[in-house]
C-alpha cells in the first residue's frame, strides 16, 4: 500500500507517557535521523540537522518513531497520487485512494503499522483521508501545536494533525504535542496542562468522561444540507444523527453564509502563500543542483523537477499576488476570510460544535480525478472553511457501506478539542466503527 517513504531501522522508544508508542510521522516534518522528503524529488537527497518540535516531543515522551509516511508532493494534493514516489492505496480497496494530502499517515494507523501518526492539515489533509480510510482525524486550533519543522505549504492555514484508531489515544498525544514555542512565533499560549480545563475557557457545557445522558448541542449548518452529497454519506449522516441524539445531542440549525465560498476563498490564500513559500526551492539555497550556462537557466533546471500539482499551484498564486490582479482576488479573499470567520464565531455561539459531513462521497478510484483538478478540490468543501478560520476539527469513523469507511466531522470554538473529543468518544462506546479493520 506503500503508506511509508522511509522507514526508522534503529527506531527505539523511551521512558515516559508514551513508552514504546509506535507513531508515524508525515514526511513534511523534519527528522534528524533519517531523511525527510515532503515526497519530493527535490528534496530527495535531504537530510535534517534537527527534529521539528512535535517530534521532539514524542521522543521526549518516550514513542517510538517508526517512519516517515508518504504523502502529495509538498502536502499539496487530496489523493496521495502526488507524491514523487508513487501513490498510496487505500486498504479498503486497493483500486481507491486514501485521501490526501496525508495518505500515508491515515494508511499507517487503519492498517495498524502505527498507534498513532503525525499529518498536517491545511484544507483538509487529516480529516479527508482519515474519513476515506476509517480511522479519527484531528486538525487543531491553530497556533496549539507548533508548526516549526514543518515544511510549510501555506503558513496561515497549516496545522499539524493527528491520526488514531480512539479519541482516548487523540487527547493523549495532543496534550503532550500542544503548548508555546519559542521557535514559533504564531503558536499560542492554550494548553490544558497549563491553564486547567479547555472546557472551562470556552464555557461548554459537555465535560470529561461523558458516559451518555449528558445533554449538549450541535448545529446544522443549513447551507450544508443545501450541498449535493453521494447518497451513501447522507445516509450515515442521518443515521448518525439519530444515534447522536439519542447520547444526548440536541440540535439547532445555524447558518454560514459564506461556506459555499469558503472553497475558492481557499485556494486563492493557498496558492498565493505556496507560491512564497516555494520561492526559497532554487537550488542554491534548498533543493538540487543544478547545471547551467547562467541564472536563469540554472532556476529552470532545479525547479524542472516539481511535480505537475506543485507548478499548478504556484501558477496560479503568482497570478493572484500579480499586478493587476492582487486587489481583486488575494485582497477580497483575505477580507472574506475574516468575514467568514465572524459567520462561524456567531455560529458556533449557542453550541458546543458544529455536525457536518467530512467529505461529499466516499473514496474514489486510483486515476479517477487526476486530471481534473477542480473535481479533485471538491473533495475539501466541507473542510476547508475550519482552516480558513483557524477552529479545531475532527473527523470520526461513523458507518461503512460497500465496505469503503464514511467519516463525520465535528467543528467547534477555538481550543475545544477535548470537548469534541468526548462527544467522538461517547459515540465510540455506543457503536464500533472505530474497531473495524481492512481485511
Amino acid at each position: 500500500m506503500h503508506a511509508f517513504i522511509s522507514y526508522n531501522k534503529e527506531a527505539e522508544g523511551g521512558e515516559g507517557e508514551l513508552k514504546d508508542w509506535p507513531i508515524a510521522i508525515k514526511d513534511v516534518l523534519l527528522t534528524k535521523d533519517f531523511k525527510t522528503t515532503a515526497a519530493s524529488y527535490i528534496l530527495e537527497n535531504f537530510e535534517p540537522t534537527e527534529n521539528a518540535t512535535v517530534v521532539e516531543k514524542l521522543r521526549e515522551a518516550g514513542a517510538k518513531i517508526i517512519g516517515k509516511t508518504n504523502c502529495d508532493e509538498f502536502a499539496m494534493g487530496s489523493s496521495t497520487e502526488f507524491s514523487a514516489f508513487g501513490p498510496t492505496k487505500n486498504p479498503y480497496d486497493l483500486e481507491r485512494v486514501p485521501g490526501g494530502s496525508s495518505g500515508g499517515s491515515a494508511v499507517s494507523v487503519a492498517t495498524g503499522m502505527a498507534r498513532v501518526a503525525i499529518g498536517t492539515d491545511t484544507g483538509g489533509s487529516v480529516r479527508q483521508p482519515a474519513s476515506f480510510c476509517g480511522v479519527l482525524g484531528l486538525k487543531p486550533t491553530y497556533g496549539r501545536i507548533s508548526r516549526y519543522g514543518l515544511i510549510a505549504m501555506a503558513s496561515s492555514l497549516d496545522t499539524v494533525g493527528i491520526f488514531s484508531r480512539t479519541a482516548s489515544d487523540a487527547k493523549k498525544v495532543l496534550e503532550i504535542v500542544s503548548g508555546p514555542d519559542p521557535l514559533d512565533a504564531t503558536s499560542v499560549n492554550r494548553h490544558s496542562r497549563e491553564n486547567g480545563n479547555p472546557l472551562d475557557i470556552n464555557g461548554s457545557r459537555v465535560r470529561h468522561g461523558m458516559t451518555g445522558g449528558e445533554s449538549f448541542k450541535l448545529g446544522l449548518v443549513k447551507e450544508v444540507a443545501e450541498m449535493e452529497l453521494a447518497p451513501e454519506v447522507k445516509k450515515v449522516f442521518e443515521q448518525t444523527k439519530k444515534t447522536l441524539a439519542e447520547l444526548g445531542a440536541d440540535f439547532v440549525e445555524v447558518s454560514i453564509p459564506l461556506l459555499p465560498l469558503s472553497l475558492p476563498l481557499y485556494y486563492i490564500i493557498m496558492s498565493a502563500e505556496v507560491s512564497s513559500n516555494m520561492a526559497r526551492y532554487d537550488g542554491l539555497r534548498f533543493g538540487k543542483k543544478a547545471e547551467a550556462k547562467n541564472l536563469a537557466d540554472y532556476y529552470k533546471e532545479a525547479r524542472a523537477t516539481f511535480g505537475a500539482e506543485v507548478k499548478r499551484r504556484i501558477l496560479l498564486g503568482t497570478f493572484v499576488l500579480s499586478h493587476g490582479y492582487h486587489e481583486a482576488y488575494y485582497e477580497k479573499a483575505t477580507a472574506l476570510r475574516a468575514d467568514l470567520t465572524q459567520q462561524v464565531e456567531a455560529a458556533l455561539a449557542d453550541c458546543d460544535g458544529l455536525f457536518l459531513p467530512t467529505t461529499p462521497t466516499t473514496a474514489f478510484k486510483l486515476g479517477e480525478k487526476i486530471d481534473d483538478p477542480v473535481s479533485m478540490y471538491l473533495s475539501d468543501l466541507f473542510t476547508v472553511f475550519a482552516n480558513l478560520t483557524g477552529h479545531p476539527a475532527v473527523s470520526f469513523p461513523a458507518g461503512f457501506i460497500n465496505n469503503l469507511p464514511i467519516g463525520l466531522q465535528l467543528v467547534g470554538k477555538n481550543f475545544s478539542e477535548e470537548n469534541l473529543l468526548d462527544i467522538v468518544s461517547l459515540f465510540e462506546k455506543n457503536t464500533d466503527f472505530n474497531k473495524k479493520e481492512p481485511a
